[in-house]
């Protein structure tokens, strides 16, 4: 398995524009073609928001972004992990918590500080895991989240 940016290989946007969809539809007013316009802001290597795949024989296997100020109610926040997907076959194989931490390493290299991040889980689940601690839970367009951070050295 390799981590691979999605600005490196731009057409699996559509792919990953249904996952979002298929996903977190239901939470917006989103369309296939408004994600794939949206995805087209991380098509980035050097700069932030950018977007990892997680690639395997050409197979891309999920997903995993960096942006800015993520959730609107935060504007102090400015770095955020989110767009966490994994294809279904590859769950349960620490994928998930395999992108956080490149992501985590690729910030570092851009001198990020601290990230954020929003989860449906409430407990955290692998967030709290890998270090995210919960500052807070909020109902954020009509879902409660809880809102977490990971301060990085």
């Amino acid at each position: 398995m390799q981590f691979i940016f999605l600005a490196d290989k731009p057409d699996f946007k559509p792919q990953v524009a249904q996952w979002f969809l298929d996903q977190w539809g239901h939470l917006s007013n989103a369309t296939l073609e408004r994600n794939e316009t949206k995805l087209s802001e991380y098509l980035n290597k050097d700069k932030i928001p950018l977007m990892i795949l997680a690639m395997e024989n050409n197979t891309v296997m999920g997903c995993a972004y960096l942006c800015f100020h993520e959730m609107s109610i935060y504007q102090d926040k400015e770095h955020w992990v989110g767009g966490v997907y994994v294809e279904p076959p590859y769950r349960g194989k620490m994928l998930a918590s395999k992108m956080v931490l490149e992501l985590e390493r690729i910030a570092k290299q851009f001198s990020v500080e601290a990230l954020h991040l929003q989860t449906e889980d409430l407990s955290g689940g692998l967030y709290a895991k890998l270090g995210f601690e919960e500052l807070e839970q909020v109902n954020y367009r009509g879902v409660d989240v809880s809102v977490r951070r990971k301060t990085l050295r």
